[in-house]
C-alpha cells in the first residue's frame, strides 16, 4: 500500500509540472469580495421563478432516480454476465451533462431530456452496486435452506435480497442526494433548474440574486432527511410526475437524420460502397481529430484527474477529524465540523468550478480546488464515520499522536478503498468540466455540439467513456490486489 501511495503522490507532482496553475485575473480578492459580500446579501428577484426552478430541480431527481433505480436492479439480477456489467459500465462512464446534450438534438429542452439524462447512468451505477452487493451476501442463510426448495429465485428472495436491502436503500438514497445536484447542474445547458438561474445570475455579477439559487438548493439537500420520509415517496412521486410529466415533442424526421447522418463520420455520409478512397478519408478525417482534439484532451483530461485525485486524499485526511469523536470530543463541535463537510460535499463540482474560474481566471487550478474540496469532504465525512468503529486503548495518545501513529495506519486500508473507488468519478467530472473552457475531453466536446459536428462530438463521448471504463477497471484490480473492500461507499 505504501508503495502504491508513493507512486500515485510522484505521478501527482509530475502532473503539475505539466498543468496551467496561473492566476490571470487582475483582482482576484475584489471578484471574492464581491461575492461574499452578495453572499451576504441574498436577493429574491422573483420567488415564483426560484419555486419552480426548485421543484424542477427535485422533480427531475426524483423521477431520474426511481427510474434508474428500476433499471439498475433489472440489471443488477444478471450482473454476473460480462455483456450486462460491460453495458452497465458503459452507460455510467457517460456523465450526464453529456447525455443531456445529447437528447437536447433530439427531444429539445423538454422534461424527457432531463429525465434520461440522469436515469441512465444512474442506472448503470445503481446496478453495479445492487450487484457487488449481491455478490458479496453470506451465502450461509441460502446453504440454510432445505434443499427440496433451494431455487434460483427462493434464495434471491428468501436470502440475497433482505440482507442487501439495507445497503441498496443507503446507497440509494445517497444517490438521490448526487442525482439533486446533477439535476442542479443540468441548467447549465438550458434546462429550468437551479443551475440554469445560477448560472444566469454568476455570469451577470448578480451575485446577491445567485446566492438566494445557491441557498435554495442547499436547503433543498440539507433538509432531505427532514420531510423525505419513505412512506411519503408514493405521495412525491405521484406528485412530480403529475407536476413535470416526462414528455417531449420529437420530430421523427430529425431523429431519422440525426441517428443516419449527424452522428455518422463526415466521409461516410452519402456512401453506398466502402472502397480504398472512403477509408483514406475516414483514416485522414480520424487522424487529424486524433491530433487536435482526441489526444490533447486525453492528456489534459488524465493529467487534471490524477492531481485531483490526490488532492482530494491529502485533503480527506485532513478533514476527516471533523467528523470523528476521537479528536472532537465535544458532540456540539463535531456537529459544526459534520456540517461543514455535509456543506462541502453538497456543493456540485461543476458550481464550485464555475466560480472558482470567475475569481482565478481560466485554467485548471479552479477545477483542482474544486475536484478536490466535494470529493475530499465526501471520503473526509466516510472516514470520520469509521474511526467511530476503532477500539483503542484506555492510555492512547490523543491529538497529532493519536491521529499519525494509531488511527491513521489502522483506517489507511478503507481510506485507499474509499480513494479508488471515487477514481472514476473524479474523472467522469473531470471530462466534463471541458465545457467550462478548461482543455479536457469536455471542451472538445461542447465545441463540436456548438458548431453542430454531432459525428465529432459522439466519437469524443465513446473517447470519455472508453477512458473511464479503463480507469474504473484499474481501479478494481487495485482494490483486488490490495483486498480492500469493494463497495465501500455502501457502508
Amino acid at each position: 500500500m505504501r508503495n502504491i501511495s508513493f507512486w500515485f503522490a510522484v505521478s501527482a507532482l509530475l502532473c503539475l509540472l505539466l498543468v496551467d496553475l496561473d492566476i490571470s485575473t487582475a483582482d482576484p480578492w475584489a471578484e471574492l469580495s464581491l461575492m461574499a459580500a452578495g453572499a451576504l446579501s441574498p436577493s429574491v428577484w422573483s420567488w415564483p421563478t426560484l419555486l419552480s426552478s426548485l421543484a424542477n430541480t427535485f422533480a427531475f431527481a426524483l423521477q431520474g432516480v426511481t427510474l434508474a433505480a428500476i433499471a439498475g436492479f433489472a440489471l443488477a439480477l444478471g450482473y454476473r454476465f460480462t455483456l450486462v456489467r460491460a453495458f452497465c459500465a458503459f452507460i455510467r462512464s457517460i456523465h450526464e451533462l453529456f447525455w443531456a446534450l445529447l437528447f437536447m438534438q433530439i427531444a429539445g429542452l423538454s422534461s424527457l431530456t432531463g429525465l434520461l439524462a440522469i436515469a441512465i447512468p444512474y442506472a448503470g451505477t445503481l446496478a453495479k452496486i445492487y450487484g457487488e452487493l449481491f455478490e458479496e451476501v453470506d451465502p450461509a442463510p441460502a446453504n440454510n435452506l432445505p434443499v427440496n426448495k433451494r431455487r434460483p429465485l427462493s434464495e434471491f428472495f428468501y436470502s440475497t435480497l433482505p440482507l442487501a436491502w439495507r445497503s441498496m436503500a443507503t446507497y440509494t438514497s445517497y444517490r438521490f442526494e448526487c442525482a439533486i445536484r446533477s439535476s442542479a447542474i443540468l441548467g447549465f445547458v438550458g434546462l429550468p433548474t437551479l443551475g440554469f438561474h445560477l448560472e444566469t445570475a454568476l455570469s451577470d455579477g448578480q451575485y446577491s440574486e445567485a446566492a438566494a439559487f445557491f441557498y435554495a438548493l442547499l436547503l433543498l439537500i440539507g433538509t432531505l432527511r427532514l420531510w423525505l420520509h419513505k412512506r411519503l415517496l408514493p405521495v412525491y412521486l405521484v406528485a412530480v410526475f403529475y407536476y413535470l410529466p416526462p414528455q417531449a415533442t420529437i420530430s421523427w424526421q430529425l431523429l431519422v437524420r440525426f441517428v443516419s447522418e449527424d452522428i455518422v463520420p463526415a466521409p461516410l455520409r452519402g456512401q453506398t460502397l466502402v472502397n480504398a478512397e472512403t477509408v483514406n478519408n475516414v483514416n485522414q478525417w480520424f487522424y487529424a481529430l486524433w491530433q487536435l482534439q482526441i489526444w490533447p484532451g486525453l492528456i489534459n483530461t488524465v493529467l487534471l484527474g490524477q492531481i485531483s485525485l490526490v488532492f482530494t486524499g491529502l485533503l480527506a485526511l485532513v478533514l476527516l477529524p471533523l467528523n470523528s469523536s476521537l479528536f472532537l470530543h465535544r458532540r456540539w463541535k463535531r456537529g459544526i465540523g459534520d456540517s461543514l463537510l455535509i456543506l462541502l460535499r453538497t456543493l456540485p463540482e461543476y458550481l464550485l468550478a464555475f466560480i472558482g474560474l470567475l475569481i482565478l481566471g481560466p485554467s485548471m487550478l479552479p477545477a483542482i480546488l474544486a475536484l478536490g474540496i466535494h470529493n475530499g469532504a465526501i471520503i473526509g465525512h466516510l472516514l470520520g464515520r469509521y474511526t467511530e468503529e476503532l477500539c483503542l486503548r484506555a492510555d492512547a495518545d490523543r491529538g497529532i499522536t493519536l491521529y499519525f501513529y494509531e488511527v491513521l495506519p489502522r483506517i489507511y486500508r478503507q481510506f485507499l478503498a474509499f480513494l479508488f473507488y471515487r477514481w472514476e468519478v473524479i474523472l467522469r467530472e473531470t471530462a466534463i468540466l471541458g465545457i467550462l473552457g478548461i482543455a479536457t475531453l469536455g471542451f472538445y466536446i461542447d465545441s463540436a455540439f456548438e458548431t453542430f459536428r454531432f459525428d465529432v462530438a459522439l466519437l469524443l463521448i465513446l473517447v470519455s467513456a472508453a477512458l473511464n471504463i479503463s480507469v474504473d477497471q484499474f481501479a478494481r484490480y487495485l482494490r483486488q490486489r490490495l483486498q480492500l473492500k469493494t463497495v465501500p461507499e455502501s457502508l
